[in-house]
C-alpha cells in the first residue's frame, strides 16, 4: 500500500509518521468518512470486486469508494501499516424490523490501545463519524445519537445501536478476530444476488458533521441539519449530485451506463407503485 497516497487522498498527509493515539486515529476516521464515500457503483456496472484490502485501496485511491467489505478492509490495512493495534470482526447489520444476527453482512474493526479500545467503522454508510469506546452507553456525534452495550446475539460481543433517524437499527459483532476470508461469500450473495439492497437500488452515502446525504436511485435526501429530500430528473442532475455532493466523478462511458441503468429501474419503481 502506498500509504503517503493514501493519506493525501483523505487529506491528512501531515499524520503520516505520526505515532499512534486515540485522537490521530479520530482525526484519520473523520477525514476518511467525510472523502471516501459509501458505495457499491461497480455493480451496476458489472464489475466484479474482491474483498481484498489492497484492491480496495486501489480503487479508492482512484477517486471511488465502496461498502463495509472495501472501506473497512483498506483502512485496517492503511492505519495497520501506521502501527495501530487494529482487529477484524465478523459483524451482522441489523435493518428495520429485522432479527439481529451474526450474518457476516458485515465487516467491524477495532483499535486497541493501552487503557482502552475503540470501534472503527467506515462501513455503515449514514452512522459514524468518528469512533465509538468499546463501553457501554449514549454517544452524540453531531445530530445524532448512538448506543454501545453488550450484543445480545454475541456472547462477549458489542452491539451499535444506531439514531432512530437512520438507515437500519443496529449493529451486532463478536470480539474474535478474522481474516478477510470469512466476508468472500456473503460478499458474492451481496454483490449478485436479486435480492440484495445493493443489486436493487444503486447507493451513495456520505457522513459529515452536521448529517448525512444519501443518494439511493434517483432520491437524493439529507438528514441531521435539515431534513430534505428530492428527485434527481436528469442525467445532468444525477452527474452534478455525484460530484458536487459525494465527490464522485466518472467518465462518459460510465456515466451513461450508470444513467441509463439508474434511471431504468427507478422507471420500473415508479411503474410498480403506480
Amino acid at each position: 500500500m502506498n500509504v503517503a497516497a493514501y493519506l493525501a487522498r483523505i487529506g491528512r498527509p501531515d499524520l503520516l509518521g505520526a505515532p499512534p493515539s486515540p485522537e490521530s486515529l479520530r482525526e484519520l476516521h473523520i477525514a476518511h468518512i467525510e472523502r471516501v464515500p459509501y458505495e457499491a457503483l461497480e455493480i451496476w456496472f458489472g464489475r466484479p470486486t474482491t474483498v481484498d484490502p489492497l484492491e480496495s485501496a486501489g480503487r479508492i485511491l482512484a477517486g471511488r469508494g465502496g461498502y463495509c467489505y472495501h472501506l473497512n478492509g483498506a483502512f485496517s490495512a492503511l492505519i495497520g501499516a501506521l502501527g495501530y493495534d487494529v482487529t477484524r470482526h465478523v459483524g451482522g447489520v441489523q435493518g428495520n424490523g429485522a432479527e439481529p444476527g451474526i450474518t457476516a453482512n458485515h465487516l467491524v474493526l477495532t483499535v486497541r490501545f493501552p487503557g482502552s479500545e475503540w470501534l472503527v467503522d467506515l462501513g455503515l454508510g449514514d452512522a459514524l463519524r468518528e469512533p465509538l469506546p468499546l463501553t457501554a452507553g449514549s454517544y452524540r456525534q453531531g445530530p445524532f445519537l448512538y448506543g454501545m452495550r453488550p450484543s445480545e446475539v454475541a456472547p462477549g460481543g458489542w452491539r451499535f445501536d444506531h439514531d432512530p433517524r437512520g438507515s437500519f437499527a443496529g449493529m451486532d459483532f463478536g470480539m474474535e478476530p478474522t481474516g478477510m476470508e470469512a466476508f468472500a461469500a456473503k460478499h458474492h450473495e451481496l454483490s449478485t444476488s436479486p435480492e440484495s439492497g445493493f443489486v436493487r437500488v444503486a447507493t451513495v452515502q456520505r457522513r459529515d458533521a452536521a448529517g448525512t446525504d444519501s443518494l439511493r436511485g434517483l432520491a437524493l435526501s439529507r438528514v441531521g441539519d435539515r431534513d430534505e429530500s428530492m428527485i434527481l430528473t436528469t442525467r445532468r442532475d444525477y452527474a452534478e449530485a455525484l460530484a458536487d455532493v459525494f465527490g464522485l466523478r466518472f467518465g462518459e462511458g460510465d456515466l451513461e451506463t450508470l444513467w441509463s441503468r439508474v434511471h431504468a429501474a427507478h422507471e420500473q419503481w415508479m411503474a410498480t407503485r403506480t
